[in-house]
């Protein structure tokens, strides 16, 4: 018993390492605009997807961008003895949930007043790394 557990844990072990996670909480940004940027770099290469949030219009790259480079800090904190280059790092899964909301009211005519939700999100980014016996 003792022996096949510690086999298991090593497996899970060695497989989280090739994973690395970034949160980025409370964004002050709509969900759906940030669903809109991260649909952009799901899936892709790290280098590919920098370059495009590095040439995207929208604000939400700007932050996307970040948490993409603090994912890839993680992962070389993690990999201390690996090279970024060589692990064939690309974003595994993004995912943007919905924050809290601030709820104001604006006044509206004939003594009416319509409400007003500012809207944040929650955005959670895995990269994973390609192994060469793995293909992607």
């Amino acid at each position: 018993m003792g022996s096949r557990k510690k086999t298991m844990a090593d497996a899970i072990k060695a497989e989280k390492k090739q994973v690395a996670f970034a949160k980025l909480n409370n964004c002050p940004t709509s969900p759906r605009k940030m669903r809109l940027v991260a649909d952009l770099v799901r899936g892709e290469k790290v280098e590919k997807a920098l370059n495009i949030l590095r040439f995207s219009p929208k604000e939400a790259s700007r932050r996307l961008e970040k948490l993409l480079l603090s994912a890839m800090a993680n992962w070389q904190a993690k990999n201390e003895d690996a090279d970024i280059e060589e692990a064939d790092l690309f974003v595994k899964e993004i995912r943007v949930d919905g924050g809290s909301m601030l709820k104001r009211l604006r006044p509206a005519p004939q003594g009416r007043a319509h409400r007003i939700r500012k809207r944040s999100n929650h955005v959670t980014l895995v990269l994973g790394a390609n192994n060469n016996t793995q293909s992607n």
